[in-house]
């Protein structure tokens, strides 16, 4: 047995996964949305931007989204995101034949991941969407670790099996979630009866 071998230090898994280097961000703001919507809460972002930069140094954090511009609430949510630690990535809105209306920004999100690879040691995807997998394999095979944050139910299989790291939203739900002190209207069911709500 080499005597080498014994002096050499021994990292937990955890210890090996914690060292990140400087992260960027990239979040799908609409799939994050439908999550949310799913787990019943309202995502506080700034609890989220804490919560997935976790002490280690942050590049960047992309928000990416399809953007109504008569929504005088959604160009408000935007305006708070920008000043408060996000580059947004807007899209108009397009009408499909259903009537409904979407915005797909996985080209961009994978243009970015690529674009900054070499600037950033690990990537964080907040999305479960399957076409970003091309695109997370490829950042992979140029150095970079990913990790991808989503809500199991909502997740492609091959973007789990291409990324570093995954993580289920509702493991970290109670970390991100906005509290019912900031005036928001979800409320908790209390644990007992003897719970006094001191609001």
């Amino acid at each position: 047995m080499n005597n080498n071998m014994d002096r050499d230090p021994i990292f937990t898994p955890e210890q090996v996964l914690e060292n990140r280097g400087r992260v960027a961000i990239f979040i799908d703001g609409s799939n994050l949305f439908y999550a949310a919507l799913q787990l019943g809460i309202e995502i506080d972002y700034t609890k989220l931007l804490c919560r997935l930069t976790a002490g280690s140094r942050l590049l960047r954090s992309f928000f990416y989204t399809g953007v109504d511009r008569t929504n005088e609430k959604q160009q408000g949510f935007l305006l708070w995101m920008r000043r408060n630690g996000y580059r947004v990535v807007a899209k108009d809105l397009v009408q499909l034949p259903d009537g409904s209306k979407k915005a797909n920004l996985d080209v961009e999100i994978a243009v970015d991941m690529m674009a900054l690879v070499g600037s950033y040691d690990t990537a964080i995807l907040v999305s479960g969407d399957g076409d970003l997998a091309y695109a997370v394999d490829a950042v992979s095979y140029r150095g970079a670790r990913v990790e991808v944050v989503s809500l199991r139910s909502m997740t492609s299989d091959n973007l789990i099996n291409v990324a570093d790291r995954y993580i289920d939203l509702d493991a970290i739900k109670e970390e991100i979630k906005k509290s019912p002190r900031q005036g928001y209207t979800y409320h908790p069911l209390p644990h007992s009866e003897d719970d006094r709500t001191d609001s």
